[in-house]
């Protein structure tokens, strides 16, 4: 497999944190920092945030992505935001199946899926997140978790499709907990997903998907992680909402 064919992304997952105004001042303190990157640099903010990121990050490499989506277009479903709404907005990057979502609001592989097909069909690019639980890694069973996970979300995913995906592994043990895998622990699990992707699309598809760990990735051990070779990115949780931590990880994706 050759890393150099694919681009590096580096997201930042703001979570539930930052006004309005204060997505304006972390973004305007970043561009400078992250102007001169050779990586995908993407923000993904609160929706109440989105209209503010947008336009701050008018003219700047930095891209601005939601926090997930629903699966229909319109309808009765209080609180929930349309893939089209999001791409009308100018958003063109969407979280999909974040640990978060599946742990505390009801997220199913299935649900997953089909706001991954709602999304693509919007128009956006999609950073779908698969990952396991500690007694799932403790049973042995990582490998085969995740791939059911990848397979069940990219169900209905053409192969022209998965040019617009990019998968995040994040092992749920590792969220927000200061527990990092290990740089080996994490190529592992990215390359056993690059294989189920490679069993679907075939290798030359699996060799240009943009793989990101997602595991308190933070600026003292982004370097390690991403200079392995299933490693093309991160999905940055705490340490995005820092700009020269952010920026020090988006240094590392891009050598």
């Amino acid at each position: 497999m050759n890393k150099t064919l694919r681009k590096a992304v580096i997201a930042g997952n703001w979570k539930m944190n930052k006004t309005p105004a204060e997505t304006t001042a972390l973004i305007n303190e970043m561009k400078p920092l992250v102007a001169n990157a050779d990586c995908g640099v993407i923000v993904c903010v609160p929706f109440v945030d989105l209209c503010a990121a947008l336009e701050a990050a008018k003219g700047s490499n930095i891209s601005v992505g939601a926090q997930n989506c629903h699966w229909e277009k319109s309808g009765a479903f209080t609180g929930e935001i349309s893939a089209f709404t999001l791409k009308e907005m100018g958003v063109e990057y969407v979280i999909i199946g974040h640990s978060e979502r599946r742990t505390y609001f009801g997220d199913t592989d299935v649900t997953v899926n089909k706001r991954v097909r709602a999304a693509l069909d919007a128009g956006l690019t999609v950073i779908l997140c698969v990952g396991e639980y500690l007694e799932q890694r403790e049973q042995g069973i990582t490998a085969e978790l995740v791939a059911m996970q990848t397979k069940i979300a990219l169900g209905g995913v053409s192969k022209d499709e998965l040019s617009r995906i990019i998968i995040a592994y994040e092992p749920v043990w590792a969220i927000g907990t200061g527990r990092t895998a290990t740089a080996d622990q994490a190529n592992e699990v990215c390359a056993s997903i690059r294989a189920t992707v490679a069993a679907l699309y075939g290798a030359d598809a699996a060799n240009a998907l943009t793989i990101q760990y997602g595991g308190s990735m933070n600026a003292g051990n982004a370097a390690e992680l991403l200079a392995k070779p299933d490693v093309d990115g991160g999905l940055i949780g705490g340490a995005s909402l820092k700009a020269p931590d952010f920026a020090k990880i988006v240094e590392a994706a891009s050598k």
